[in-house]
Order: structure tokens, then C-alpha cells, then sequence
């Protein structure tokens, strides 16, 4: 759920909602205009601990396919957030004119789903008419208020928020003006059948939204706006710093504007509309879907920035030149639906990133402020 949002600017019908994935893929946050200006120089954050990526847990007896999907699907994009919220959060001053104040989490109710879901997302999280907190961006304000998943929105700054068929959309056209110009908010949510008032910070982030692709070909796309992470990818990384090092490269391209300077941001657009929904259209992913290969200077002034990026994150950067030898090895650059062959130089990337490395090691060495 993102006020002015500018990639569904008009409100889908529920026939098209019915054919994508849950609205959990759409938009990371609830977004407002930025009202405060950015930190210049921000300091690390304390890293995230990288561990292997764990299995899917078995369905417990008697749960539907529908179910199963539907959890599997919230677990995957839950990760994705998870492993995006550093990223988001400690580098807005990197992130320009795409950092804006967020309120830092998301919230669905059960027509964010399409029609397969509804059943099982009233079953699975006890979704109704009104819309429910499904994640709180780490680090954010909202965080720190102590906003917890599952928690009901009643109304914000006094203004009841809507309910049933498009609440979603129509929340994100009401916060956008409610909350443009504030440093926070006053919340009423309602939480195991009792009123919790809260003030939330809004917390200054890069606003670039965290998709997953329901798609097995191991890739990455980025719009400008968004970054998509296919599942295939998710399944390829080893463990979520390998999934950082990939959500680090696509926002710099965003940052950089390279899919404009490319004049393929149409083009990766659509592929992320198309790979977003429940049952993509993968007749048009054959090949390299219409996108061109990545120039190896812009390339690998993305992969320098992508290590600033994971530094300030406090993430660590020790593995990323390998991590990128490994996906050239495994998925080379003749599998033109996997990610070499859209990011084909990869010796000059690797020789870029080990420099890049090197550089941040010394900033941080001599507590200089981790800027390219």
C-alpha cells in the first residue's frame, strides 16, 4: 500500500486483481512526499545476521493448496522486506530524489489478494473487511512506535480509513495529503479486540518498492521504482546476504537511472507488472524479454554503489565479488532468461567491486562517512 503510488496510479478492478498475486507484492510501504531532508553521512547500521536461507516449512495436515501457496507466497515477500529493510532505511541520502517519509509498514485486508486467496487469507491471518498491519519495516518509526503485524487500522490523524473492496488503494490516495508535511502520525489501530493509540514516526527511506517474481528463471529487474527479485533468484542465493547483494545492485541501477539512460524502462516495467501476477504470461520471457544487456560501465558503477549501499546497511561486502563469479558459473550468460546474460561483464564487475572494497574498507577504517 503506497500513497501516490506512480506505478497503478488508477484503482484496478477487482477483475484484475483477481489475476495477480497477493497485494504483498505490490508496495513495500505507505509512502508520503518527503518533508525532511536527508542525513548526509549516515553511519552503518548494525549488520543483520546472514543466515542460510531456511527451507519452506511442510503444510501441516489438512491445509488446503490454496493455503499452502498463499503462506509460501507472505513468507517469501516477508523475507524480501526483511532483507530490503537496511538497504531502505540507512541509505536514503544515496537514494536522492527516490527517499521520501514512508510510515513504514504494509497493510492488506482480504480483497488485496485475488479471488483464489480470499478464502485462505481469511483462514490463514484473519483478514476481513478492513485492512491489517501484515509488516513493519525494520529500523522504521513505525517500528519503533511499536506497530505489531496484525494489528487493524481504525483511522490516522483522526480520519477513519476505508474498508472492503479497494480499501487498499484508497488509503494510498487519502495519506498522501493527510500526512504530507508531518514529522508523524496519530494512529488508532485496534489490537486483540481493544483501541491502541500510537504516534508514529515517519522515518526518511528510499521508497523504491521490493517485488517478487513469480517466475522460476533466476533474474533480477529494476523500473526506476521497483525492484523485482523472481523466485527462481530467491531459490539460487545461499543465504539473505547473498539476496542483499542482489536488492543492492537493482535499487543502484534504479538510483543511477540506468533503465532510463537505456530506454528501457517500459520494457522492464511490463516485465515486472507481468511477473508479479499469480499466472504470468511467460510467452513474452523468452529470450532476454526485450531488454537489452547491461553496458559494463554502467554495470559496474552500479555494483560500486551497490557496495556502499550493503556497507551502510552493515552488511557485509566480503563475499560479493564471489557471490557473482558463482551466478556467472552457474547461470552463464547463454541462458539469456537468467541474470549473466543481461549483466554479461563479469570480470569487469568483479575487478570494479574488489576496488570498491577496498575503498569503503578504508573509509570505515578511518570513520569517514561511507560516501562514493
Amino acid at each position: 500500500m503506497q500513497a501516490q503510488n506512480r506505478h497503478n496510479p488508477a484503482p484496478a478492478s477487482r477483475a484484475t486483481r483477481a489475476s495477480s498475486l497477493p497485494a504483498l507484492a505490490a508496495a513495500l510501504l505507505l509512502a508520503a512526499c518527503a518533508s525532511t531532508a536527508p542525513q548526509q553521512g549516515a553511519a552503518p547500521a548494525a549488520g543483520p545476521a546472514s543466515l542460510p536461507a531456511a527451507p519452506a516449512a511442510a503444510a501441516p495436515a489438512g491445509t488446503s493448496r490454496e493455503e499452502a501457496a498463499l503462506r509460501n507466497l507472505v513468507d517469501q515477500q516477508d523475507r524480501l522486506y526483511r532483507v530490503a529493510a537496511p538497504l531502505l532505511v540507512n541509505n536514503s541520502d544515496l537514494c536522492r530524489k527516490n527517499a521520501r517519509n514512508l510510515l513504514g509498514f504494509t497493510a492488506k485486508n482480504k480483497y488485496s489478494y485475488s479471488a483464489d486467496f480470499v478464502r485462505p487469507a481469511e483462514k490463514l491471518f484473519g483478514m476481513n473487511d478492513s485492512l491489517k498491519v501484515m509488516g513493519v519495516l525494520e529500523g522504521s518509526g513505525a517500528a519503533k512506535a511499536g506497530l505489531r503485524r496484525g494489528d487493524d487500522l481504525i483511522s490516522i490523524e483522526d480520519r477513519e480509513l476505508p474498508r472492503g473492496d479497494n480499501a487498499e488503494r484508497q488509503a494510498a490516495t487519502i495519506l498522501g495529503p493527510l500526512i504530507t508535511g508531518r514529522s508523524s502520525v496519530r494512529m488508532l489501530v485496534s489490537r486483540n479486540g481493544s483501541s491502541q493509540p500510537l504516534t508514529v514516526p515517519l522515518t526518511y527511506a528510499c521508497a523504491f518498492g521490493i517485488e517478487l517474481g513469480n517466475s522460476d528463471n533466476v533474474n533480477a529487474y529494476d523500473d526506476g521504482f521497483r525492484v523485482l527479485i523472481t523466485r527462481g533468484m530467491l531459490n539460487a542465493v545461499g543465504n539473505d546476504e547473498e539476496l542483499a547483494y542482489v536488492i543492492a545492485k537493482e535499487m543502484a541501477h534504479n538510483i543511477l537511472m540506468h533503465a532510463s539512460r537505456q530506454r528501457m524502462s517500459a520494457t522492464a516495467g511490463g516485465i515486472i507488472d507481468n511477473l508479479i501476477r499469480l499466472h504470468p504470461d511467460m510467452t513474452g520471457m523468452a529470450g532476454m524479454a526485450g531488454l537489452k544487456a547491461m553496458p559494463q560501465e554502467l554495470d559496474a558503477t552500479a555494483d560500486r554503489l551497490s557496495l556502499y549501499l550493503l556497507a551502510r546497511a552493515g552488511y557485509s561486502i566480503d563475499g560479493t565479488a564471489s557471490f557473482w563469479q558463482r551466478m556467472a558459473t552457474q547461470y552463464p550468460a547463454s541462458m539469456l532468461n537468467a541474470y549473466t546474460a543481461l549483466h554479461p561483464a563479469t570480470a569487469y564487475r568483479v575487478a570494479a567491486m574488489q576496488k570498491t572494497a577496498v575503498d569503503v574498507k578504508t573509509k570505515k577504517a578511518a570513520r569517514k562517512p561511507l560516501m562514493p
